[in-house]
């Protein structure tokens, strides 16, 4: 599953990429200094794999992985091609969902696009060009469906649908806030749209309201979760710069240094969980001398599919999987403690896995 880091020039995307994988891209206070775009993969923080791993003090400690593009900046008439915008509207086609970076601060030292900052015009100005580019889309699809249509009359569902989605995005609603009936969400699937990717916008804000959450009197940031909250996306507050330098420190410094800061974790980290949950997933765990481990399924896989992506082997002769929450087992204090208790399920085909499963598997090829 992958992310993509999207935004104006400027705002502090390519900033909080190298902050969230390490990975040294190019930041630089000039636009389009990102032209291809960057890749890293970055570990879903997980504090119930931190207690496993003090718990059975493992040889392998192994962590839920997502993958991040930082994509150029877009700029107005990127639809047409302003600013290599089309090659950058093709990066975020191949993207699950979006990170949105709109900055909110002021800084007469870092040049805006659009001369000063105003989060919600650089929304629009985004959201804009992503709805030019879904027209067009659909556009196409409409001519393809109409001609078919002439020949077989079960299309014109699919044309009906097809009008309505183009009159609403002409009037400024991105296609994931239009309702759909489950027929046709089944057709919508089948098309590309960027405006119909689920998305959580990374409110860029100064150090200083990043302290001690500062940043719920800065009205930037209000107005940008005012538009999420209307719009049904999530939202997460971050320093850019801030955490930069977070990311250059060890463990023990982290926890330091948000202790001095006020803060319980790293806005990135608040954001990375978010992002996990945005895309449909979550994790169950395995746990044993050898490794703890988080693995990553789709939001209601069903256990034989989760024993699938340890092993093929496993989801073919899949028997059972012996099963316990990870807040039963914090709560006992070991495995052999919910033995005796009786806390461990098993758990057949039909068992739809539950975020923080721990799971033994019995399979038999």
């Amino acid at each position: 599953m992958k992310l993509g880091i999207v935004g104006l020039p400027n705002v502090g995307k390519s900033t909080l990429f190298n902050a969230i994988t390490n990975a040294g891209a190019e930041s630089a206070n000039y636009p389009f200094c990102t032209i291809e775009p960057n890749l890293g993969v970055v570990t879903v923080p997980d504090p119930r794999l931190d207690y496993l791993a003090e718990m059975y003090t493992p040889e392998k400690y192994t962590p839920a992985v997502i993958e991040i593009q930082d994509i150029a900046g877009l700029v107005k008439g990127a639809s047409k091609g302003e600013g290599l915008g089309n090659k950058f509207l093709s990066h975020i086609r191949e993207v699950d969902a979006i990170i949105h970076v709109v900055r909110c601060f002021v800084d007469d030292q870092v040049i805006h696009v659009d001369g000063k900052p105003d989060p919600l015009r650089d929304i629009q100005t985004i959201d804009m060009e992503l709805i030019f580019s879904d027209i067009e889309v659909l556009e196409r699809r409409l001519d393809r469906a109409e001609k078919a249509m002439k020949g077989d009359k079960s299309m014109i569902k699919e044309v009906e649908l097809i009008k309505r989605v183009i009159d609403q995005l002409n009037e400024g609603r991105s296609a994931r806030s239009i309702e759909f009936t489950e027929d046709e969400a089944e057709i919508m699937a089948t098309i590309p749209l960027l405006t119909g990717k689920p998305v959580i916008y990374a409110a860029n804000i100064s150090e200083d309201d990043a302290a001690g959450n500062g940043y719920e009197s800065n009205e930037m940031y209000l107005a940008v979760k005012a538009h999420a909250d209307a719009e049904g996306a999530g939202i997460i507050p971050v320093s850019a710069r801030l955490e930069s330098e977070i990311a250059e420190l060890d463990a023990e410094e982290k926890k330091i240094f948000l202790d001095d800061m006020g803060l319980d974790e790293s806005g990135l980290d608040k954001l990375i969980r978010a992002s996990y949950s945005l895309l449909g997933l979550i994790s169950f765990l395995t746990a044993g001398p050898k490794e703890v481990r988080a693995w990553t399924v789709t939001k209601g896989s069903k256990a034989p599919q989760a024993a699938g992506k340890i092993h093929s082997d496993f989801e073919r002769g899949f028997i059972r999987a012996e099963t316990i929450g990870f807040d039963e087992l914090k709560e006992v204090g070991s495995m052999q403690a919910a033995k005796e208790k009786g806390l461990i399920r098993s758990e057949g085909k039909d068992y739809v896995v539950k975020d923080g499963d721990i799971m033994l598997f019995r399979f038999n090829v």
